[in-house]
């Protein structure tokens, strides 16, 4: 199985900015299952949700719980 570079850099303390090899990012998103039917379900559904107003920005984990 071939690896996929990922390089992934620190900008502050809260930041981190990641660059992939563009030529295998859609092979890798393949196999995450991300061209799959249910997934692009899933995304209709959010942007459904988003359109509607049902979703807000977290300021922390802890309003998740």
């Amino acid at each position: 199985m071939e690896t996929l570079p990922v390089k992934i850099s620190k900008k502050n303390a809260i930041t981190y900015t990641i660059e992939l090899d563009a030529d295998k990012l859609e092979r890798e998103a393949a196999a995450l299952g991300m061209f799959g039917d249910d997934f692009l379900a899933s995304i209709d559904r959010a942007e459904a949700d988003i359109k509607a107003g049902r979703v807000h920005k977290a300021k922390s984990l802890k309003e998740l719980l």
